[in-house]
């Protein structure tokens, strides 16, 4: 019979007497795999925090019982809950770069968790920071040690809170979609890597995801949660092979396939978009004087076209320099070299004014909708700011009405107009950033991992949106992401990106189905696959 190590009975929390956690129950075992799946905003993230009393000040959290092996959570005093947090228990948040100190340095980082919780040396500590980074596939070790959260690519960070987590060896990992920014090999890595150091040190590990094929790989129980309850538990094969409740069935059929089904070909237009030899090259600089040493090679020499109103899926491992391109070539950083022509005009031949006009046709969604917007702000007033700024002229009562309209057009209604960025789903936040980008009558829209933070539900509908809006307006997409499922969803054409270089591109039918490069292989062979 396996030891229970975590016990939660009759778990509720509420905000002002509303309640969001509705009395549910479960435990974990020791060198288990539990896995709580559900829609974003299902509660999913609130009730591990609230596990270890981590939940919001302002909520009210009761319970009949949370056990974590010898340690009673609910009656131990803060002070001593601080030594569990990190050694006996620790947590992968979802948000790596509001969960970093932008100020301090990763190794820092790194190594606040191991002296907190072991008696080590200053060499010591180094070296053990120097293996949990070498562990969690972030290269270059030695240099990446001392850069800050915001030189590190999104799968990068993801990484270093994995790092961070397994500093103190804990008992029980509570992983809060942990491989949510990082590409499918790196997945693959990330989750040997977990396995392997669970079996190493009989650790529980409780995984948050909705990613449900990662899930059938991965888990020993699944638990499904929707609008704060548990409405289904059963141990993996029986979830996936026989679900009981139509909420997991419902998940399971919005799940996408990688299988590329054959699709109606669009009819051929003219290029919109054309790369040429484009480089973007960052210079590292050393010693006292700050001498350039040497370059990183982010984008090196990438050329492709892009036709109007087609689908070109950009996919690669984190760090490849995919993001990095599609800021590039929108001028939102400087390039080192190359032409980017748009509608047959060279962007490098525009003064500031003519490209700012210019930009309007060329819009772009980024991977963080939160981060993306200010928080500050009204949903009416992020989404018009665009609006205001090339056409001043444009009356109050007309702004309204257009943003309205563009609200509609995402599946949001004028109810969130006056209403601020924290008060929405990571999905509805995901589409008033696709209504921000609409507002100005885009022919290019760079999508940067849209759905990457999204559930399986609510990522099938901003796929659906975002091919109905390229019918019905014609708008071009460059599509960056690590999902080949996704790519297989809504793409026409893919280019896969490695070391800042493109080594394989053509048509989705023959990257998914024939691909050539080995680089490309390997991408495909780590997909995970469901088990029924």
């Amino acid at each position: 019979m396996m030891e229970t190590l975590l016990t939660v009975e009759n778990l509720q929390l509420s905000f002002a007497g509303q309640s969001v956690i509705n009395g549910i129950s479960f435990q974990i075992n020791k060198g288990e795999t539990f896995a709580l799946v559900g829609e974003s905003g299902s509660g999913k993230s609130l009730a591990a925090l609230s596990v270890l009393r981590l939940h919001p000040a302002q909520a009210y959290l009761q319970a009949d019982t949370i056990q974590l092996a010898d340690v009673d959570i609910l009656r131990t005093p803060e002070s001593e809950l601080c030594q569990v947090r990190g050694r006996r228990v620790a947590m992968i948040f979802q948000d790596p770069m509001s969960s970093l100190n932008p100020v301090m340095t990763i190794g820092q980082q790194i190594a606040e968790t191991i002296q907190l919780h072991f008696a080590l040396n200053q060499m010591q500590c180094t070296e053990k920071v120097l293996a949990l980074l070498e562990q969690v596939g972030i290269p270059d070790a030695q240099r990446r040690i001392h850069e800050y959260p915001h030189q590190l690519s999104g799968g990068q960070r993801q990484r270093v809170m994995i790092a961070i987590a397994l500093a103190g060896e804990p008992d029980l990992l509570i992983a809060d979609e942990p491989t949510t920014a990082l590409d499918v090999t790196i997945q693959a890595q990330i989750l040997a890597l977990l396995k392997n150091i669970q079996k190493q040190n009989s650790m529980a590990l409780w995984l948050i995801s909705h990613d449900l094929a990662l899930v059938s790989n991965m888990a020993d129980r699944v638990a499904v949660m929707q609008s704060g309850n548990i409405v289904e538990t059963a141990d993996n094969r029986a979830i996936f092979s026989q679900p009981q409740h139509r909420y997991t069935q419902k998940l399971l059929q919005a799940l996408p396939d990688i299988g590329y089904q054959a699709k109606q070909q669009k009819p051929d237009s003219e290029a919109l978009l054309k790369l040429s030899d484009f480089k973007v090259h960052y210079p590292i600089r050393k010693g006292l004087l700050k001498r350039v040493v040497d370059h990183v090679k982010a984008v090196d020499g990438v050329s492709f076209t892009l036709k109007a109103g087609k689908t070109l899926a950009l996919v690669g491992e984190s760090g490849c320099g995919k993001t990095t391109l599609g800021k590039g070539l929108l001028s939102l950083i400087p390039n080192t070299s190359g032409r980017v022509d748009f509608q047959g005009v060279n962007l490098a031949s525009l003064s500031r004014e003519q490209l700012r006009t210019q930009r309007a046709a060329m819009q772009i969604v980024f991977q963080d909708p939160f981060s993306a917007m200010n928080p500050r702000m009204y949903v009416l007033d992020i989404i018009a700011e665009g609006i205001r700024t090339l056409y001043p002229k444009t009356k109050a009562q007309e702004i309204v009405a257009q943003v309205t309209e563009l609200l509609k057009q995402v599946g949001l209604d004028e109810t969130a107009l006056y209403r601020f960025p924290h008060e929405f789903s990571g999905g509805q936040r995901q589409r008033i950033c696709i209504a921000r980008a609409l507002a100005l009558k885009p022919k290019l829209i760079v999508c940067d991992e849209p759905t990457s933070a999204l559930d399986v539900s609510v990522q099938k509908q901003i796929i659906d949106l975002l091919k109905y809006l390229q019918k019905t307006q014609n708008i071009s997409y460059l599509f960056i992401t690590h999902d080949l499922a996704v790519v297989a969803e809504i793409a026409d054409d893919v280019a896969v990106m490695y070391a800042g270089k493109i080594v394989e591109q053509g048509s989705v039918e023959q990257i998914l189905r024939h691909a050539q490069h080995p680089y490309t292989q390997k991408l495909l062979q780590a997909v995970p696959v469901l088990q029924r």
